[in-house]
């Protein structure tokens, strides 16, 4: 019989999977540590020969996994009366820092980088800041390193201290640059590759980062044909089932085919810091490729609350919400 602290284990172990699987990432490909496939066939076969200081990262990220894994469990077990609802709610509240935090980073990003390179088509650049510093940050890696990745940092700092998404601003500003790209083409024919670099940058991310909080708020577009006719137990079911069989493979599949390997499609362009073919563009393209990780990230932790919301339905809880499109 399934009880509702073996589910919040189970939400746990979806939640920490993902968010492990980024760490480790981060160790394999920024810091060349082995993966864990390889690690692995080290230990208990004679296929890979790693040894050493490599052998010994491969273990501790191996280590790594298992202490999550623990920690998991105890924090339930340290507070077991606590509800799925409360459970839906703290993973609710995790996907909309993430989300937050990805939209003042954009905002921050795109306002530094399109002043930047304004400076450097108009050629003012150097005298604000001198020869080497515009020499600098006319190089994609230097760029990212000391302006955008602190900006970033600086983004995520933010989103800890306002609650307020900024979807509404984020298409003001996407409208916005848009209009400016107009009335400097038609009326003074003046347009510039950052422009349009600019414009793309906002774009995509406020779509890709809406999606969570909008699937939540039960904003999307729903067909319910057999869905709205069957009673609120069947809608629990199906939104339970469907967040597991359907929502998280779908992320699971961006971040895998994503993120598997150093030449994968979103990875890639991240550690090479890739760029528009624009010389005088902006230098952001590699950053938009981690808008689909984001967008996995985050739609993967709002599918678990959705489940347990759904689960906590079942269960008969007292705190429990109707199923979207549930009527009392």
């Amino acid at each position: 019989m399934i009880s509702q602290s073996s589910t919040r284990v189970f939400a746990r172990i979806l939640v920490g999977t993902v968010l492990l699987y980024l760490v480790s990432r981060y160790f394999i490909f920024w810091h060349d540590w082995p993966d864990l496939t390889e690690t692995f066939k080290s230990l208990f076969s004679s296929e890979s020969n790693l040894e050493g200081n490599r052998l010994f990262q491969g273990i501790a990220l191996i280590m790594l996994y298992l202490a999550a894994f623990v920690l998991m469990f105890l924090s339930v077990k340290r507070n077991p009366n606590a509800t799925l609802s409360e459970d839906a709610s703290k993973y609710q509240a995790m996907s909309y820092y993430i989300i937050r935090a990805a939209f003042w980073a954009v905002f921050l990003v795109g306002m530094a980088d399109a002043i930047i390179s304004l400076m450097r088509v108009e050629e003012v650049l150097v005298d604000f800041v001198g020869e080497e510093t515009a020499q600098m940050l006319g190089q994609s890696t230097q760029r990212s390193i000391y302006v955008h990745y602190p900006l970033i940092a600086l983004g995520f700092v933010i989103a800890a201290f306002t609650r307020s998404l900024g979807f509404i601003w984020l298409a003001f500003l996407v409208v916005l640059a848009e209009f400016t790209i107009v009335i400097t083409r038609f009326i003074f024919s003046y347009e510039q590759a950052w422009m349009g670099d600019l414009v793309r940058f906002w774009y995509a991310a406020f779509f890709l980062f809406a999606s969570a909080y909008t699937l939540i708020e039960n904003g999307h577009v729903r067909v319910d044909v057999l869905y709205s006719q069957v009673s609120n137990k069947k809608k629990a079911w199906v939104n339970a089932l469907g967040s597991l069989l359907l929502g998280l493979p779908v992320c699971w599949t961006i971040l895998h085919y994503g993120m598997g390997t150093r030449q994968s499609s979103l990875i890639a362009p991240v550690l090479s810091f890739e760029t528009s073919a624009s010389g005088y563009g902006m230098y952001i393209k590699y950053l938009m490729a981690a808008f689909l990780i984001v967008f996995a990230v985050s739609m993967a932790i709002i599918f678990v609350s959705y489940f347990l919301k759904s689960c906590a339905y079942l269960f008969d809880e007292k705190d429990a919400e109707l199923p979207m499109g549930g009527e009392h």
